[in-house]
C-alpha cells in the first residue's frame, strides 16, 4: 500500500508559520523565489516546501548575500542612458476649420 498524501498547506498557514504577511508569500510564490505547487490558480506547499523557504531565507554572519536578484537582493534603480540627442517635439495645427 502507498503512504497517504501529504495535506498541502495554504499561504495563510505558511505566513504565520513564517511569521510573515500572506500577500509577502503569494509575492515570492508570483516572483518564483520560493518552491510551491499550483493547485488550479491557488499556490499550495508541502512542509518540505516551507523548510526549503527557510533554508533560503537564513543568513549567516559573515555569510555574502548572491546578487542574483533573489527576495532579500535590494533594489536599484536603473538609470537610462543617457540620449545622444534632445529631439523637440511641435504640436500639429488642429485639423478643424475656424467657422467663418
Amino acid at each position: 500500500m502507498s503512504a497517504p498524501l501529504e495535506r498541502l498547506l495554504k499561504p495563510a498557514e505558511v505566513a504565520k508559520t513564517l511569521g510573515c504577511s500572506e500577500w509577502w508569500v503569494k509575492e515570492q510564490c508570483r516572483r518564483t523565489t520560493v518552491p510551491f505547487v499550483r493547485v488550479g490558480r491557488e499556490y499550495r506547499f508541502t512542509s518540505e516546501h516551507v523548510r526549503e523557504i527557510v533554508a533560503l531565507l537564513e543568513r549567516r554572519p559573515g555569510q555574502q548575500t548572491a546578487s542574483n536578484g533573489g527576495a532579500n537582493a535590494p533594489r536599484r534603480r536603473v538609470q537610462p542612458p543617457p540620449a545622444e540627442q534632445v529631439v523637440q517635439l511641435r504640436a500639429r495645427p488642429p485639423r478643424r476649420r475656424a467657422a467663418g
